[in-house]
This record gives structure tokens, C-alpha cells and sequence, in this order.
């Protein structure tokens, strides 16, 4: 199997890694030739962590998106959220919609804008599917080596109407995937969605000072913020309940994935819960307000869930709350940028008719 990995970062590394282990022959690109240079002098992608250590070669390292792609089976895209409309708009400038895709992750209205984008551009998107979460928890610690520190254990992962040949190729690269109903499903499962926003909020002054020199998820996580944590994790499964979907809470969610122990105590608060991770135990904290816990998980996870909610009819006033407080932070308004309902290719949609829109079967 071919499978051309779209993005040399964090999760892209570690996918590349992956998949040479599980015998794939994988094709690394990025749209930046200098973030490739040093493992083109390596040989390939070094890892350590929950893989073993090695040295994972692909097949083909490049910048040429064209080539990239060309007979691939599979085109698994690992690049940051605010990366999916462009990657879209180039894949449909190359004529590019037969190749199965599989974003990883989607985080929340992913394959909604991956779609609409085609759209836009005349064509029929070829068939996508997303993963609510990365299948890794990963950190490049040197500009040719990755460090994995934990594999999911469990991801969920839906198609768009039409989609289903991505869905199986998404199920057949990670056994660990389940199928969900719909992309609304997964991409309401997005946990850094919930996990990131209140504290980086409210530890943005102590970002800002030390320039992230703390732990993120233990140090930048008392139980104050995971009280807000727990109050936007509420209106997240309200939403997904207008929209017929019951999931689980944070806390069960990333004991599926494995970012929480199994044999963590509930009674002991979702903070502390967190804490206990050894996944994200040593993630440092953004390292200033441009970093993407703030520009990712704002723009494109809270304000297309703000989206969703309005479609819904639900009221979410702690997301719009952490949404206004990000605005001000950023010194920006949230309209020039982010994963908008229009940008989502939803904008004006009813609930049964978004609904109708994402199911399985069901094609405009």
C-alpha cells in the first residue's frame, strides 16, 4: 500500500513511523523543502518512544505536491487544522479527487471544509474521511527525529456521504479506529478542543512571562482549570445530543484514547485525571500567543463548534466566553480567519439539513 503522509510536523513524523513499521510504503511531503532537509540527511525520519527507536525511510521525500500524490493509494494528511482548506485547494488545482483521503486529525468541521473547498472550485471532492484525535502523541525533539510518547488506543473516525472507500482505508491503516455515525460525531469528539482552550486562556499570562517554561498538562493544570474544562466539556455533549449523538465525556474519551490512565480515579476530578497521563506529562506549554493551542484550537476547534451549536440551537456560553477572550488576546477579530460556517460549506443549513448533509448514503 501507498500512502502519501502531507505534512513533515509532529504527527506526520510519527505517522510516517508508523506506517514503515506496519510495512507501508510511505512518501513524506511538506510544503517547506527546509523542514525536510534534515531527514533527507538522516536517511529518514528517526523515532523514539511507545515504537521502539529507529529510523523509518520512506520512499520519497518531497515538496512537490504532484508527485507526492501520484499512484497513491492513500493520501493521509497530518497537517495542522488552518492547513485543511489550502491543502484541499491545491489537491483540487491538481485534479486530484480519486485518491481516497484521510485527515488526521479532522478536529472539529474538517471534512466539512476539506469538501466545501472542492466545491468551490467545481469538482466533486474525492471520498474523506477524518479521525477525531492524532493517532499520536508526539513532539519533534530534534529537526530530524520524533519522539512518540503515546499511540491511541482507541480513535474515532466517520466519511462524508461517499467517503466509505476512505473509511476503510482510514480502518485498515489504524485497527485501532472505531466507525462513527457521522463527521458531526467526530468532529464534536475532538478533545483538544475542550482540553486546550481554558488553560490556555487562563494561563496565558504565565505564557507570555516564561515563553511556555511549564508543563502544560500538569503544571498548567490545576483544578481551577479543570472546573472550566468540565463546563465546556458540558456543552459539548449537549451539542452532540441535538444532533442525536451521545458521547462520552472528556474524562472517558481520553481513557479510550489512552492520554488517561485506565485505572484513573473519577472521583478524584478530571484535572487531576489529566495530570496522571504519562502521554502528555512532559508537553510543555505554547510559548507565546501565536502558538497553536491558541490560533488552532480557538479559531478552527471553538469557533466552527460555536457554529454547530447556533445550527443546533443550543447555548454554549463558556466557549463563546473562552472565544471573546481569545479574540482580545490575539488583538483580532475571529471573522477574517478560522473554520467559519461558510468556510465549512454549512452556512445557512438548517439542523436536518446539516444532518442530512453528513450521513452516510446521502449525497446533494
Amino acid at each position: 500500500m501507498i500512502v502519501a503522509v502531507l505534512g513533515a510536523g509532529n504527527g506526520g513524523a510519527a505517522a510516517l513511523a508508523g506506517l514503515v513499521q506496519q510495512g507501508c510504503k510511505a512518501r513524506l511531503w511538506n510544503r517547506s523543502d527546509e523542514t525536510l532537509r534534515p531527514f533527507r540527511q538522516a536517511g529518514g525520519v528517526r523515532y523514539t518512544g511507545v515504537l521502539g527507536e529507529g529510523l523509518a525511510a520512506p520512499e520519497m521525500m518531497t515538496a512537490d505536491l504532484a508527485a507526492a500524490i501520484d499512484g497513491a493509494d492513500i493520501v493521509l494528511s497530518c497537517l495542522p487544522t488552518l492547513a485543511h482548506g489550502r491543502i484541499a485547494e491545491a489537491l483540487a488545482g491538481l485534479g486530484a479527487n480519486s485518491a481516497p483521503v484521510v485527515l488526521n486529525p479532522g478536529h472539529t468541521g474538517g471534512a466539512l471544509e476539506f469538501a466545501a473547498a472542492f466545491a468551490r472550485n467545481g469538482m466533486a471532492p474525492p471520498p474523506v474521511a477524518e479521525f477525531s484525535t492524532l493517532t499520536h502523541v508526539a513532539r519533534k525533539s530534534e529537526p530530524d527525529t520524533v519522539s512518540i510518547t503515546g499511540a491511541a488506543k482507541q480513535v474515532r473516525v466517520a466519511a462524508l456521504p461517499g467517503g466509505e472507500a476512505a473509511l476503510g482505508a482510514a480502518r485498515a491503516l489504524y485497527p485501532a479506529a472505531r466507525a462513527d455515525a457521522d463527521v458531526l460525531a467526530t468532529g464534536l469528539a475532538n478533545v483538544n478542543m475542550v482540553l486546550h482552550p481554558p488553560g490556555a486562556i487562563l494561563g496565558a499570562a504565565w505564557v507570555e512571562s516564561s515563553r511556555g517554561d511549564f508543563t502544560f498538562y500538569v503544571q498548567g493544570l490545576p483544578d481551577g482549570v479543570g472546573r472550566i474544562m468540565s463546563a465546556l466539556d458540558g456543552e459539548r455533549l449537549a451539542v452532540a445530543r441535538r444532533y442525536g449523538h451521545d458521547l462520552p465525556d472528556l474524562f472517558a474519551e481520553m481513557q479510550s484514547i489512552g492520554t488517561i490512565e485506565s485505572g484513573a480515579d473519577p472521583s478524584a476530578g478530571l484535572a487531576a485525571a489529566i495530570r496522571g497521563g504519562e502521554a502528555n506529562s512532559r508537553i510543555k506549554a505554547p510559548d507565546s500567543l501565536a502558538h497553536r493551542y491558541y490560533r488552532e484550537d480557538f479559531w478552527y476547534g471553538i469557533k466552527p463548534f460555536l457554529d454547530l451549536a447556533r445550527i443546533a440551537g443550543e447555548k454554549v456560553p463558556v466557549a463563546a466566553s473562552l472565544m471573546k477572550l481569545a479574540e482580545i488576546l490575539a488583538g483580532m477579530p475571529a471573522a477574517p480567519e478560522g473554520r467559519s460556517a461558510a468556510a465549512m460549506g454549512i452556512d445557512g443549513l438548517s439542523k436536518d439539513e446539516l444532518l442530512e448533509r453528513v450521513r452516510l448514503g446521502a449525497r446533494e
